[in-house]
């Protein structure tokens, strides 16, 4: 776990866990792309011996004007994940972590879901009693309106079956027990931290993986 101090706000990074996947994954991708970049990449990222692209699944902790967020929360143990099997019924010490740096679940102020995917969505919620619950029973979840109506089951990926089961064991369980607040454009979460569209000036366009990816601006 590393924390950094930024003035008035700390950042604390918690890793649920490390995994190592094909660069064939990216198909799109050429083979020169990974090793015309290898300054970039190797060691950390990409091993070009093997092909295999090194993969960090992690959530940054915000602690800001006296809130506490969670900036995206992994895979979740005991998903069923079929389309994804390094995620699949998983059994990581992701809660641990966050108590061994000082973070009580029940009182996390704000989870932030940069997407909906199923390796950021995950601790959203967690299993008790044969059912999904809050992990976070006091937060309020951000989650990209957007993105909540493309994956939602009447939306264009909800009657894909990965993508339905990621929002069935993550993502409705927030909603249904009235702790999800669907955001767009501009989402000011403290007096010092924001949500900013992607191309919102002076950073430069931040691209993603799914119909709304956003950054954080901080008046630090």
């Amino acid at each position: 776990m590393r924390r950094v101090r930024f003035v008035r706000v700390t950042v604390t990074r918690v890793l649920e866990l490390r995994f190592d996947l094909p660069a064939s994954c990216f198909p799109q991708t050429p083979p020169s792309g990974w090793r015309d970049n290898a300054d970039l990449l190797v060691p950390d990222f990409f091993d070009p011996e093997t092909d295999q692209w090194h993969i960090a699944v992690q959530s940054w902790v915000i602690e800001v004007d006296g809130l506490t967020v969670v900036v995206d929360t992994g895979v979740g143990n005991d998903r069923e994940r079929p389309h994804m099997p390094p995620l699949d019924h998983l059994d990581t010490g992701f809660l641990a972590a966050l108590q061994s740096v000082g973070i009580d679940r029940n009182a996390v102020d704000v989870v932030v879901n940069t997407h909906i995917h199923s390796d950021h969505v995950g601790w959203n919620t967690m299993g008790e009693n044969d059912t999904w619950v809050p992990t976070f029973p006091n937060a309020r979840y951000l989650v990209p309106a957007a993105d909540y109506r493309h994956f939602s089951p009447d939306g264009p990926a909800g009657q894909r079956p990965g993508d339905g089961l990621v929002f069935a064991d993550s993502v409705l369980p927030i909603a249904e027990a009235g702790q999800l607040v669907a955001w767009s454009d501009d989402h000011q979460i403290s007096p010092s931290l924001w949500r900013r569209p992607p191309d919102t000036p002076p950073a430069p366009r931040c691209c993603g993986w799914t119909p709304v990816s956003r950054r954080f601006s901080s008046a630090i």
